[in-house]
Parts: structure tokens; sequence; C-alpha cells
């Protein structure tokens, strides 16, 4: 089976570029402005675009708030300050996760909305599991800019990545860290296109609950945009599928009689409860199945596994790291 070691990410970092427009304007506080107006710097702003058109963001925001867990990891590294966040969806690999000072708004199922008010953000940073509550935060906190960034359908996934980083970058004065960001994942992707031979087969799928579901080309959950963007041959496909979190109910029967080259496993449970004892990791899964024994890619090592917290995370470093483990696997059987 081929393994992982999740690499800390700090280091890289990427543009501002893909066509976004940077305006600033002066402006200082006196000596009679309020602790919120020194925090926020110069005064400054700075014009974006995100998903619901041109936003002017004060920088440095003097109070910001984070709830989309792909931008979790990229503010982590970059040592963005946080007054709130869904502390609750971050992955353990993240240290924001046990910061005591930064307010907890709980997770999406049960989120505290309201304790937003006493974060006082400047910059709401919503998105993927907590974009349904995007007009709460316009109630609660009224005065503070509600970026969303998640990647669009009509785009390409990747691009929409790189654009995410490219933003936040301009936002927080990392636009070179955005840049190297941006570039890494694309120089990992190219690895994965120049390394494949461009007819094995390949299936992803997912482990949740003690089940293997099937994770559909194009339509499934975290791995179903690889398949175009990478070029990569399904071994199976099937109508009517969908992106549940779980996978699509699809038999192993089935997966087995698919006989792909080369499976991709994203262990959901590893990332949110890998504490239980019920938990079986993914490759135990996989390695103990009978069904599963004369699969091609089970036989042959050809398993390449996700970062066990990729599910709370789904972050652009966690897709760098995949592809680069993705890429390691296949030059070593090229």
């Amino acid at each position: 089976m081929t393994s992982f070691t999740r690499r800390g990410f700090g280091a890289l970092s990427a543009a501002g570029a893909l066509g976004l427009a940077l305006s600033a304007c002066g402006g200082s506080a006196d000596s009679s402005g309020t602790a919120q107006d020194a925090a926020a710097g110069s005064g400054s702003t700075v014009e974006v675009e995100d998903n619901n058109g041109t936003q002017t963001v004060q920088i440095p925001p003097a109070s910001v708030v984070a709830t989309d867990n792909r931008t979790f990891e990229t503010l982590s590294d970059w040592g963005v300050t946080l007054t709130a966040a869904a502390r609750t969806l971050m992955p353990s690999t993240n240290p924001l996760k046990d910061d005591e000072s930064i307010i907890d708004l709980g997770n999406h199922r049960e989120p505290d909305l309201e304790a937003v008010v006493a974060a006082e953000p400047t910059l709401v940073i919503n998105g993927q599991r907590f974009a349904q509550y995007h007009d709460d935060f316009v109630k609660y906190a009224p005065d503070a800019v509600i970026l969303e960034l998640d990647p669009r359908d009509d785009q390409p996934f990747a691009d929409e990545l790189k654009r995410q980083v490219a933003v936040l970058g301009q936002i927080f004065d990392k636009e070179k860290e955005a840049e190297d960001l941006g570039t890494a994942l694309q120089a990992a992707m190219d690895r994965v296109t120049a390394a494949y031979d461009g007819s094995s087969t390949v299936m992803a799928v997912n482990t949740s609950g003690g089940e293997i579901g099937y994770i559909a080309p194009g339509a499934g959950r975290t791995l179903g945009w690889a398949f175009e963007a990478l070029g990569l041959v399904p071994a199976l496909e099937v109508e009517g599928a969908s992106d549940d979190h779980q996978g699509d109910d699809i038999s192993v029967e089935a997966i087995a009689s698919a006989n792909p080259d080369w499976i991709l496993v994203m262990d959901r449970d590893a990332a949110i409860s890998a504490d239980d004892p019920e938990y079986t990791p993914a490759n135990e899964l996989l390695d103990s199945s009978e069904a599963l024994a004369g699969v091609t890619a089970v036989a042959e090592g050809n398993v390449v596994y996700m970062p066990a917290d990729t599910y709370t995370n789904e972050s652009i470093q966690t897709y760098t790291e995949f592809f680069e483990t993705l890429a390691d696997a296949l030059e070593k059987k090229a």
C-alpha cells in the first residue's frame, strides 16, 4: 500500500494574480481613535472579487471570523489572528482548534451563530458547510464583509482553490505565499499527468462506518473532479452518481468486478472518529476485504490514500500533498 506522511505547508506560498484587482486608499487613525481603529492599522481597503461580486475589505481586518474548512490551514500557516471560528469543525492537525482565545461557533449542524456578535467581526470568511448561514451572518454581523470563496461549479476546481488563496493573499498581505501555494498545487498535478500512462484504470472510494463507498468520476465528493483534471481513465461509471459524503452505495463486488489498476482512497472517519473504538482505518478495510483481494490495484499495491484530515480540511495544501503522494506512486511503477 502506498502511505503518506503529512508535511507542514507553512513555508509554501502564492499568486494574487488571477485577474483580481487590488486597490488601496489611504487614511490613518488619529490619537483619538478607538482600540478597534488602532487594530485596523492604516485604515486602507482592498477590493476583491468573491462569489457574490466585488467586496471592499478593510486591511488589515480588525476582527476575522472563519467558518470555511478549506481556509483553516492557510489562515493558520499565515499566522492570521481569528476572533471566532468553527473550531469544532477544525481537524486536530490544525493548532487553532484548541486555541481557547478563539470563540467557537460550533459545527454546521448545531452552530452557535449568535456567538459571532461578541467577535465584532469586520471580515467573515464563510463557506463550505457554513455557506447556508450567509444571511445569518449578515444579521448578526451587519458591519462585516461576508466573504465567500467556495469553488464554483462551472469553473475548474483546481483554479478555484488557487483563486481562494489568491484573494486571501490580497487581504492578508500574503500574495507571494498564495502564489507559491498555487504553483505547488499545479506542479503536483503536472507530476501526476506526466507519470500516468494514460490507460490504467482508476477508481476512487471512501470509507465510512466500516463500509467502502464509491466516489463517481466528475460528481463524487472530494476526488470526483480529479478524473477529468488529471486525465484518469475511470474503471467504473454509473448513472445517477451523487456527491454524497459517504460515497455512492455500490457493492464491493461491483468495485471488484471493475478491477481497477489504481484505487484512490479518502478515509472519512479518520478525520472525525479516529478515536472511536469502532473505527476501522481504510487500509484495514481494503486489506481485509475478500472481494477485493484479487483486484489489480490491491494485489500490486496501487492504493493511494488521501491525508487523514482530508474530510475536515480539503484545503489547497491537502490536495497538493495527495497529488505528490500519487505522483510518487505512479513514478515508481513507470
